[in-house]
């Protein structure tokens, strides 16, 4: 058994680089096609953070968003319990 295991230690040291396969990064975009969706930063959100009256929007989508849990369980809880 330890015969078998100092053999796998000096073929994977000697022989597993060269079995491997080689990752091609540079021929992925090609691969894939001719498009591709614009870099940089604030390219990929939905939204325009440059805007004038960003901050109000933000401020009230994250309010509505944080609060609606809160609100839908104060409703249920001041129900009738009928």
């Amino acid at each position: 058994m330890i015969q078998r295991t100092a053999f796998r230690l000096t073929f994977a040291t000697t022989q597993a680089p060269y079995l491997m396969a080689r990752r091609g990064l540079h021929a992925t975009p090609v691969r894939l096609g001719g498009y591709h969706y614009p870099e940089g930063p604030r390219s990929n959100i939905p939204f325009n953070p440059h805007t004038r009256f960003f901050y109000l929007r933000f401020i009230a989508f994250c309010t509505a968003g944080f609060g609606f849990p809160f609100g839908v369980t104060i409703w249920q809880s001041s129900k009738n319990k009928a």
